[in-house]
C-alpha cells in the first residue's frame, strides 16, 4: 500500500515498485485515515507512508496505522525523513521498520529507486506474530510475580523496542534527579538515529546520556545507549566498570539486541542489578531476564495497556520472570524505592 496525498507520488512509486515482479501494489491512499479504512477490507505485508499529509498526517497515526494493518509493515518514505531528523527518529519509535527521504523533484529515479527496491525486500513479508489476538490472555492477571529484593541497586538496565522513546521517558520522569548508578539502555533503533536518540533522551530524562563507545567507564546517572550496529554489554576492569560493544547475531536477531546487555548485567552485578522490560515486538530481552534472574536480579515489565506493543514484555511476564508488572511511570517509582534518594519526579 502506498499512502501519499501527491498523485505524482504515487503513480510514480505504483511504477517503481511494480517494476519489480517480487512486488504487488495491493492499495493506494491520499491520508492516513483513508488508509486506515481500506486496512480494514484489504491484506497488505508493507505500508509505504508519507509523513506530511492532510488531516492527522503520518507520524501520529503510526500506531494505528499498525493495528489496522495485521502484521503489515510500515516503511516512512518523505521529504522530512533524513537520516538522523527528528521526525524519522519519532517514526521509528513509534514502530516504523524503516525510512528514507524522497529525492528532490524531478529526480524520482535512477539510485532512488534501486534503494527504495532493496529496503523493500530487506523488510518481506507481514509478521504473523504482530496479528491482534483474538481474545486477550491472562484475563485475571498476570499470575505470580517474582519477590524483588529491598536492597539497594546497583545498575539499572532498560531495553525497549516499538514505542520505547516514549516509555522510557515515562519511566525516568518518575525517577528522582539522581539514583547514583549507572544505567544501560537498549532501544531498537537503526545506527544513524543514535545520537538524536541520545540527546532527546539527555534532556528528558535530565542526565547524560551518551552513544556506547568501547571502553567507556559506567559513570553513576550517566545513560549509556547501545549503538544501532553493536550490543551493548559491560566488563569489569581494575579501575571499574567499562562498556564492551558485542557485534556477534544474538538468539533474537536484534541489533542491538537486550539479551546480551541483561545477561553481562547479571554477571557482573547479580542480585543488585534491575532489568527493564518496556513495549516491542518479538522476544528479545526475554533470555537476558532469565539470566539476571538466575544470578538474583530483578526483572520490571511493561504492563499491556500501556504497551504500544505488547510482545517483549509479555514473553518475560509469561517465562515467571517479572516481579511487577506496571506502566513505565509506576515501574520508575518502584525504581525510585530502592535507591538511596527520597523523592521522586
Amino acid at each position: 500500500m502506498i499512502v501519499d496525498d501527491s498523485v505524482i507520488a504515487r503513480s510514480v512509486l505504483s511504477r517503481m515498485i511494480e517494476s519489480d515482479h517480487a512486488f504487488e501494489i495491493a492499495a493506494v491512499a491520499a491520508s492516513a485515515e483513508e488508509a486506515i479504512e481500506a486496512l480494514a477490507s484489504v491484506t497488505v505485508d508493507i505500508v509505504l507512508l508519507d509523513l506530511e499529509m492532510p488531516g492527522a498526517g503520518g507520524l501520529k497515526m503510526i500506531p494505528d496505522i499498525l493495528r489496522a494493518a495485521n502484521g503489515a509493515r510500515v516503511m516512512i518514505v518523505s521529504s522530512v525523513a533524513d537520516d538522523g531528523a527528528e521526525q524519522t527518529v519519532a517514526a521509528l519509535a513509534l514502530g516504523a521498520t524503516d525510512a528514507m527521504p524522497k529525492p528532490g523533484k524531478g529526480s524520482f529515479n535512477g539510485r532512488f529507486a534501486e534503494v527504495l527496491l532493496a529496503k523493500l525486500k530487506s523488510i518481506g513479508f507481514a509478521d504473523s506474530e504482530r496479528r491482534p489476538i483474538a481474545e486477550p490472555i491472562m484475563l485475571r492477571g498476570y499470575g505470580p510475580l517474582r519477590a524483588m529484593a529491598a536492597d539497594p541497586i546497583s545498575l539499572l538496565a532498560i531495553g525497549a523496542s516499538t514505542g520505547g522513546i516514549h516509555a522510557i521517558s515515562a519511566l525516568f520522569k518518575a525517577l528522582p534527579p539522581r539514583i547514583h548508578v549507572p544505567i544501560l539502555v537498549t532501544q531498537h533503533l537503526p545506527a544513524p538515529f543514535m545520537p538524536v536518540f541520545a540527546r532527546q533522551l539527555g534532556i528528558a530524562a535530565g542526565r547524560e546520556a551518551l552513544v556506547a563507545e568501547s571502553g567507556m567507564p559506567l559513570l553513576p546517572d550517566r545513560i549509556v545507549i547501545a549503538p544501532g550496529d553493536a550490543h551493548l554489554t559491560i566488563e569489569r576492569r581494575h579501575d571499574g566498570h567499562v562498556v564492551a560493544l558485542v557485534r556477534e547475531r544474538a538468539s533474537s536477531g536484534c541489533m542491538p539486541s537486550v539479551d546480551p546487555m541483561f545477561a553481562s548485567a547479571a554477571v557482573e552485578f547479580g542480585a543488585s542489578a534491575v532489568g527493564v522490560i518496556l513495549t516491542g515486538m518479538g522476544r528479545d530481552g526475554v533470555e537476558g531476564a532469565g539470566r539476571l534472574v538466575a544470578c538474583g536480579g530483578s526483572v520490571l515489565a511493561q504492563d499491556e495497556a500501556s504497551c504500544a506493543v505488547w510482545g517483549m514484555p509479555r514473553t518475560v511476564v509469561e517465562a515467571g520472570l517479572a516481579c511487577a508488572v506496571m506502566p513505565p511511570d509506576k515501574i520508575g517509582r518502584r525504581i525510585a524505592s530502592r535507591t538511596g534518594d527520597g523523592e521522586c519526579k
